[in-house]
């Protein structure tokens, strides 16, 4: 669990140093064509220099969905199973009862 809180202080960090980095260009006294190749070059920086980060960070969030679908899937076999030996046992005592009343 502690990998997981770790990806999400990470992704959460990242994206606050992006919003960050995105306002103060936007919000600075700068003329816009200037303000937008800024924050453009700024952008491919950030990607360049944690391109390897971003992709761990997806590889880890693509294993985890994966985990997550396997558990739940897995727990939705048990309770088809419980609700089908449920079911059975419950057919089982009512064909015991019909044969006691047969009687």
């Amino acid at each position: 669990m502690s990998k997981n809180k770790s990806l999400m202080f990470g992704m959460g960090l990242l994206t606050g140093v992006v919003g960050g980095l995105i306002a103060g260009v936007l919000y600075a006294p700068k003329p816009g064509e200037e303000s937008r190749r800024e924050l453009k070059e700024a952008a491919c920086e950030l990607y360049e220099k944690h391109s390897p980060a971003i992709n761990e960070a997806k590889k880890q969030a693509l294993e985890n969905v994966d985990l997550m679908r396997y558990k739940l899937e897995r727990q939705l076999r048990k309770f088809n199973n419980m609700i089908k030996s449920k079911k059975l046992l419950k057919a089982k005592e009512l064909e015991e009862m019909e044969d006691d009343y047969n009687y």
